[in-house]
């Protein structure tokens, strides 16, 4: 007598019908909020603070191609972040979609300027995300864009536009409350409240961000960060005209070197750009 196969049911342990009827489409940034884990990480402090590393690369990325030389990242009193610089400012130019390049950038996904060849020659890489999920995963979020004179303006709540991308003043009211000895004439200025439905936490670490954003003013030589948080009355700059040589003295401040400097090499091969900066010490790490 031969043993017949096992029919398997196409229903799972739960008894759940696993059909076409099941797969199911979510438009926009529906999906963001559905599984916000699957873009940033997770919804405790390491995820909200993607939020904030997602906004200032896109800033940075203006840096490495030499059209930005400062950005001011300010944690306000009432939990909202506050990234501003002074890049050539996102597009609000009509998009092939229909609507503004703004608007696209921040409410589509995988939209940019980084995927072809043509508005980038430099960048640190895609990152993360991008700002469409920084704006699915707020509660509220401004972007203001400075060019040409002219100051852009689109408000959105949980990654949908509250308005449509409008003109309102210039360089004048694009620079309102900021530094006044900072005079942009162009560049994107992003303000953000995480949604407290998103995450487990929605306070930010002073330590944490201003780590990040040194290592990335050493990374960027040049470049002018200046970090402020309200709700502790606390202010810290960060420029390193050295770059990566000031980096590797910042890590041997408290080593004995065996050398009086760092070791330094920039190239730039084949339309790659090499820097290389290295320092022996007498530390002993096993790997």
């Amino acid at each position: 007598m031969t043993a017949q196969p096992v029919r398997r049911s196409r229903r799972g342990k739960a008894g759940d019908e696993y059909t076409a009827a099941t797969i199911q489409v979510l438009e926009g940034l529906t999906a963001v909020r559905k599984r916000p884990s699957m873009y940033i990480g997770s919804t405790d402090a390491r995820g909200l603070h993607q939020l904030v590393w997602e906004v200032v690369d896109n800033s940075i990325d203006e840096a490495m191609a030499d059209v930005a030389s400062r950005i001011d990242v300010t944690i306000h009193a009432d939990g909202r972040v506050e990234v501003v610089d002074d890049g050539r400012g996102i597009p609000t130019g009509r998009h092939a979609s229909g609507k503004s390049a703004l608007e696209v950038v921040h409410t589509v996904l995988h939209a940019g300027g980084k995927f072809g060849g043509g508005g980038y020659k430099v960048s640190g890489g895609l990152h993360g995300v991008g700002v469409s999920v920084v704006n699915a995963l707020s509660s509220e979020m401004r972007v203001e864009v400075l060019r040409d004179g002219k100051r852009w303006v689109q408000d959105y709540a949980r990654g949908d536009p509250r308005i449509p991308v409008r003109q309102s003043g210039g360089a004048k009211e694009a620079n309102r409350g900021l530094d006044p000895s900072w005079r942009r004439s162009s560049g994107t200025r992003t303000l953000f409240r995480p949604d407290p439905e998103m995450f487990e936490t929605i306070d930010f670490s002073w330590e944490l961000i201003a780590t990040r954003l040194r290592e990335s003013a050493y990374l960027n030589k040049g470049l002018w960060i200046r970090l402020r948080d309200e709700r502790i009355d606390r202010e810290k700059n960060f420029y390193f005209e050295g770059g990566v040589t000031s980096f590797v003295r910042h890590l041997n401040r408290r080593r004995e070197t065996l050398s009086p400097r760092p070791i330094h090499v920039e190239r730039i091969v084949e339309g790659t750009s090499v820097e290389v900066a290295l320092q022996y010490n007498d530390g002993f790490a096993e790997n």
